[in-house]
């Protein structure tokens, strides 16, 4: 295995090559009879090159000539703002709309940017004419699998549109907790490839702005479409893996209990008398997911309320999400040293080349995948063609793409995704903790962890009322944010147990493990595979278990029954031994 930790190579987009350019017209030098208002020739072909050079920005070479043909090339800026806007809106706008400000009769979402999977396969408009079609059932395997995802989202109660625009970026492998946490963040970020036409504004240029979704509108629109939610045809069990329901209502700000800097506001709560005390649980999901699916976690929990937290504050990443748990509230304290709560702390050499109209302060939450090199491209080659500051409209696509991939700025004009060694930094994690495996899954398995930071505040209770060292049983904690956070307390892990499906993730916590640890770790591929009685036999040789941690980052979210299931196995056999 070749390690490239050290600096990020992009592969190779497999772009198509671009098709030959219209033929010009065969005709007589034209007198200005036949000039249009463009200052060219009437039906004359715009030049070849400049055609080439938005091409070579990613621009469909149709798309390109019927933009000049609209306003003619001598403004740059406004030619431009034109190709964005027919790119933001999909094909149809390049046949439908005008500089009269006629608005497309409808937006095509599959035209929109052209987001690369993650291995940066050739376009559809890259592959041979002639192919022997010897793909063809993977091909149609992969769009039933895809249309599953689709129909699965939909019967969540999202649009069509948005949910096919998240299997494109998150690929038709992605598990349903990720393509919902893209959704969110997509539509968190107001991005534009979600809006409707009405929603642009038209001037006698075109479409001069991409418009902004309403935050309001957004939520209406999405309760209207959430109706499944309290069906008696579910029973009494709501299914985690079907994501049924209207959005659980969420807090704002979303600061849990309490934070580290908040000490004046005093928060009470009463559990339930078997809630109360060890085995201690701490149960961590998408703080967006649906009320019906928060409402089957906390009836299984003992009716817990979960304490929804952003990790924004804790460090220069926002993250939102839910956590039910029976740990004391009080006498929190923060892992030390304190994380950097913006970019430019956590980075501050991105500052010189950060532009003024670019307002951000810290990033948005991590996918588990990071921008191609088509798009890069794409954003740097609208701005070396632009005015400095360039248009609104400019201004707009490149930050609606920033925010999305957290990009940061590298140079002039110049941007690029986080390293994997930043991005553990801003999770909580050592340096290089997650290196070792593949650069690509390096980004995935960073971006289904904990926030090591958020998760440390909340188990730093622990430490006083285990000075002699804990036993833990990890579910789907992936990395070990879990573990990090712990030995980051100062709490020695005697014992843990740890049931991770993905092998990298496995081999990571072993290999830290192995570095900081003197415990026993206990690795288990195969949840299923831990019955009662073997959590009785582990229990019987290690002690009781003092913390049942787990977590569903990028899993399957009916996989919350194996977490109650092993829970209640715990307490069970805790009792009678």
């Amino acid at each position: 295995m070749v390690d490239s930790d050290d600096s990020f190579e992009w592969e190779s987009d497999g772009e198509a090559e671009p098709t030959s350019a219209p033929a010009s017209r065969n005709m007589d030098a034209a007198g200005l009879s036949t000039l249009d208002p463009n200052g060219r020739a009437n039906g004359e072909a715009p030049p070849n090159s400049l055609v080439e050079v938005y091409v070579g920005m990613g621009f469909k070479r149709e798309m390109v000539v019927k933009g000049i043909e609209e306003i003619g090339h001598n403004d740059s800026n406004a030619l431009l703002e034109l190709l964005l806007t027919y790119k933001t809106l999909g094909d149809e706008a390049a046949g439908n709309c005008s500089t009269s400000g006629l608005i497309p009769r409808s937006t095509e979402d599959d035209d929109d940017f052209d987001f690369e999977n993650w291995d940066g396969d050739d376009d559809a408009d890259g592959r041979e004419p002639n192919s022997d079609g010897s793909g063809r059932e993977d091909f149609l395997q992969e769009m039933s699998e895809k249309d599953n995802k689709i129909k699965s989202l939909v019967d969540m109660g999202f649009p069509e549109d948005e949910a096919n625009r998240a299997i494109t970026i998150c690929g038709v492998d992605a598990a349903l907790s990720v393509l919902v946490d893209s959704i969110y963040a997509a539509q968190a970020a107001g991005n534009c490839s979600y809006m409707n036409p009405s929603e642009y504004e038209v001037t006698d240029r075109g479409f001069d702005s991409f418009g902004r979704r309403k935050k309001a509108r957004l939520m209406e629109d999405s309760k209207k479409k959430m109706k499944r939610y309290g069906g008696g045809a579910q029973g009494s069990r709501a299914p985690l893996d079907g994501y049924h329901g209207e959005r659980m209502p969420l807090p704002h700000p979303m600061v849990g209990f309490n934070l580290p800097t908040d000490r004046l506001r005093s928060v009470t709560r009463s559990l339930p008398k078997q809630a109360i005390g060890a085995p201690y649980f701490y149960y961590e999901n998408l703080a967006r997911a649906p009320k019906s699916v928060w409402m089957e976690i906390s009836r299984s929990l003992y009716d817990i309320e979960p304490e929804f937290v952003d990790s924004k504050y804790f460090c220069a990443a926002a993250r939102e999400r839910g956590y039910i748990h029976n740990l004391p509230i009080e006498k929190r304290s923060p892992l030390r040293p304190l994380p950097p709560k913006t970019i430019f702390e956590a980075f501050p050499h991105y500052e010189k080349w950060w532009p003024a109209w670019d307002h951000r302060e810290q990033l948005n939450c991590f996918e588990t995948r990071v921008a191609t090199p088509n798009q890069i491209k794409q954003i740097e080659c609208a701005l070396a063609r632009t005015s400095n500051p360039p248009p609104i409209t400019v201004q707009r696509y490149v930050m609606d793409q920033c925010r999305e991939w957290n990009l940061v700025w590298v140079g002039k004009n110049k941007v690029a995704p986080l390293e994997q060694d930043e991005m553990e930094y801003l999770h909580g994690f050592p340096r290089n903790h997650t290196r070792g495996v593949a650069c690509k899954k390096r980004y995935m398995c960073l971006g289904n962890s904990f926030q090591v930071d958020t998760v440390g505040y909340h188990l730093s209770v622990l430490k006083d009322m285990f000075p002699n060292g804990i036993n833990v049983l990890s579910l789907f904690t992936g990395i070990g944010g879990a573990e990090v956070a712990l030995h980051r307390l100062g709490i020695h892990m005697k014992t843990v147990i740890s049931i991770e499906i993905s092998e990298d993730n496995r081999r990571i916590l072993k290999g830290w493990w192995d570095q900081t640890q003197t415990g026993t770790l206990i690795e288990i591929a195969d949840v299923k595979s831990l019955t009662n009685d073997r959590v009785e036999s582990f229990i019987r040789r290690f002690g009781r278990f003092d913390l049942v941690i787990g977590g569903l980052e990028g899993e399957q979210p009916a996989l919350f029954y194996h977490y109650s299931r092993i829970l209640k196995a715990v307490k069970s056999a805790t009792t009678r031994i």
